[in-house]
């Protein structure tokens, strides 16, 4: 028995299952992650009913207060009547398990919480009116509520005939309304964003300018004067641009409604301040998939707000992608450049073997020790001197020397470029000799052969270093909250302003959002879906990112597959 085992073994068929297992566990467990996120992440977005009921709380007191509920279902969990009691619900302990509901009640202006457990026994009267409103507002997060009203410069307009029934032209006369509220938003937006945005941007090039030509002497009366009349320009524009701007905002807060909310309380929001309004249970699936996919259009293309629990997270990803491309510019040249120099050039011996063990060690050395060198070496150090020599007029205020684009591309390039280096060697050692050789005895020289040959053929390892170095890079956290990454900045690096790619500029980061908003946001329920939302679409950005990669390995790789041995 034990020779047919001991042969067994030697077969190495155990092993071969055993690797199999441990690939499927992992497949299995990846699946599972990316089904969670889903699940949790991705369902936020769809418009749920909302229910009306009556709550009535277990109290001490004979006579139990009843209060009127309207909310979201969240999530559902039992438990035990003893951890009820101990937090000073007198519940039955004959009952040994309690169901309890997250409801999201939103109208946080009025009732200081968004979300609230209830538990299950004590709801009653469970309805879900058809004319029941969800606002998203652009502060105070969600309202629910029934519209009663609508005004126009304080006067009444329209109105409902009854606080409990629909009444469908007051719905129209507000949708109307809104729609036009949402139009001047973004007209509002443009000019302070973008056209004024310029101009104030175009000021500040003429301070500096007119800074620089104070420090260099030339500051002349026909300079000042140019100057000078370039900045009465702008202003003009600028003064143009605020009466327009004027004339908006008085349009916008023309009008306002009427709503009412649980136990008859009643408020007036203006119109200009909501986002999206809603009938949850009066739309059918086909409208549900339509406000689902508007819901999901608006978190993929609009900015944060809301201290980052509510609107989009566009930045973001504009961020994450920009700074991975300009990592992958600084980091592949140089691992190629290195990994040539110490398989081709350098002399085999102590240092070079020095040299790549130093290498191989770098790649464990922990990301934040990278981050701390940014913001030592290149922040401090390197950018300052930039400061000094090309950028004195901005001076105490730092144009480089301070964290931003640029740094954080440089401290992630240096982080990963141990990997790009390794991955080079060894496409550059898998190369025959005979194949150098053949080149120079044809008559090229060695940087001929170098470049014309064994790149060539290396080059699929050096998109595989590529893409690990992207999977590694993008998702890097810690560095980055030390060289550039911030909470918010929906100023994105790249624009319609010289010299259009500010790599000086702070910037966000999908990664760093998930960190701000999982653990520091102050609505922690609010955050949560965001969160798995968030990780989701990291996940899909480096997915992404690889497969253009692995795809352009795949072209190289059979382009010179003739070469190849």
């Amino acid at each position: 028995m034990k020779i047919k085992i001991d042969k067994w073994l030697s077969t190495g068929t155990p092993w071969i299952w055993l690797n199999a297992g441990a690939v499927a566990i992992s497949i299995v467990m990846v699946v599972g992650l990316l089904l969670i996120l889903v699940a949790r992440g991705m369902t936020h977005f769809w418009p749920s009913d909302v229910m009306q009921a009556i709550y009535t709380p277990p109290v001490s007191s004979s006579e139990p207060l009843s209060t009127q509920i309207i909310g979201e279902f969240v999530e559902r969990e039992s438990v035990i009547a003893q951890q009820l009691i101990s937090s000073g619900i007198p519940v039955d302990p004959a009952q040994e398990y309690y169901d309890r509901q997250l409801l999201k009640l939103g109208n946080r202006d009025l009732t200081g919480a968004d979300f609230s457990w209830v538990l299950t026994d004590f709801i009653s009267g469970i309805e879900y009116p058809e004319h029941l409103v969800v606002l998203e507002r652009r502060e105070w997060g969600n309202f629910y509520g029934f519209l009663r009203e609508v005004r126009e410069g304080g006067e009444t307009v329209d109105s409902a005939d009854s606080p409990d029934q629909a009444d469908t032209n007051l719905w129209l006369e507000f949708t109307e309304r809104l729609q036009r509220a949402l139009s001047l938003h973004d007209e509002i937006y443009r000019i302070e964003n973008l056209e004024i945005g310029q101009i104030n941007y175009g000021m500040e090039r003429l301070r500096l300018e007119q800074r620089r030509l104070e420090l260099n002497g030339q500051d002349s009366i026909e300079a000042i004067a140019d100057i000078n009349a370039r900045r009465t320009v702008l202003e003009s524009e600028y003064e143009s641009l605020q009466d327009n701007l004027l004339d908006l905002y008085s349009q916008i807060n023309r009008d306002s409604a009427l709503f009412g909310s649980a136990n008859d309380r009643e408020t007036e929001i203006e119109i200009a301040d909501i986002v999206r309004a809603y009938q949850p249970n009066k739309m059918n699936l086909l409208a549900k998939i339509g406000g689902y996919f508007s819901k999901l259009g608006e978190f993929l293309t609009d900015d944060p707000r809301e201290a980052n629990t509510e609107g989009g997270i566009f930045p973001a990803i504009f961020g994450t992608v920009m700074m991975v491309m300009l990592m992958s510019v600084f980091v592949t040249p140089f691992g190629v450049v290195a990994a040539v120099y110490l398989r081709e050039y350098a002399q085999q011996g102590f240092i070079t073997r020095a040299v790549r063990i130093a290498v191989n060690n770098l790649a464990g050395v922990p990301s934040i020790v990278y981050g701390v060198f940014g913001l030592g070496f290149f922040i401090y150090i390197l950018g300052g001197e930039i400061d000094q020599l090309f950028y004195p007029e901005a001076l105490p205020a730092p144009t480089f020397g301070t964290p931003g684009l640029l740094w954080a591309s440089i401290t992630l390039a240096l982080l990963t470029v141990p990997v790009v280096i390794v991955a080079t060697e060894e496409g550059l050692a898998r190369i025959p000799r005979s194949v150098r050789e053949g080149s120079l005895a044809l008559g090229a020289t060695k940087f001929e052969t170098l470049w014309r040959v064994v790149l060539p053929m290396a080059s699929p390892a050096m998109m595989t270093g590529l893409i690990l170095a992207v999977a590694r890079a993008a998702g890097e956290v810690a560095p980055l909250m030390l060289v550039g990454v911030v909470k918010l900045a929906p100023s994105l690096p790249l624009d319609g302003n010289y010299p259009y790619l500010h790599l000086e500029q702070k910037f966000m980061h999908l990664g760093f959002h998930i960190y701000d908003v999982g653990f520091q946001s102050p609505n922690i329920e609010a955050a949560r879906p965001l969160v798995f939302a968030t990780a989701l679409l990291l996940v899909i950005v480096i997915a992404l990112l690889n497969f253009s990669a692995v795809a352009l390995r795949n072209h190289l790789r059979e382009k010179y597959k003739s070469l190849d041995v």
